[in-house]
């Protein structure tokens, strides 16, 4: 299993920044969803369901995306999401955002990958630790950068 959880401060109103994970602008922060659709949407969102295509190299995976926790307050943007990749990979991530003032915000990645079988696991493995730290540093920096694009 890999965890991660990584914070950093974005000079940007956090509504800027939650407007990112709507699911019509996704794919300005996960360029490789080249597909999300709404399956279910639950009122209050969580247990709220979506097919998601994602394109890793030349293979696409699709899979279904489910929300587990949800808050929208002036103060506090909070989404968990939920899926199972390629039936070898459990993965769970936390998007979390506070308010600082009008202009910062506190982003804060979380997230788990359990690899569910035998192929999963030793691909876990392999990857290892390192690669998944560069995915986290990347998709933050992908988050911080279209968010100051919108200032």
């Amino acid at each position: 299993m890999i965890n991660w959880h990584e914070e950093r401060i974005i000079p940007v109103n956090i509504e800027t920044i939650w407007h990112l994970f709507e699911i019509e602008n996704i794919q300005r922060i996960m360029p490789n969803v080249v597909e999300n659709k709404v399956l279910e949407q639950k009122e209050g969102v969580v247990g709220s369901t979506y097919q998601q295509k994602y394109k890793e190299g030349k293979r696409i995976e699709t899979y279904i995306v489910e929300d587990l926790e949800y808050e929208n307050t002036p103060e506090k943007k909070h989404n968990k999401i939920g899926f199972t990749l390629a039936k070898a990979f459990e993965i769970e991530t936390e998007f979390t955002f506070y308010k600082i003032d009008e202009n910062q915000t506190r982003f804060i990645y979380k997230g788990e990958n359990r690899g569910v079988n035998f192929l999963g696991k030793v691909l876990l493995k392999l990857g290892g630790e390192k690669n998944n730290n560069k995915v986290v540093t990347d998709f933050m920096d992908r988050v911080e950068s279209e968010a100051m694009k919108e200032v």
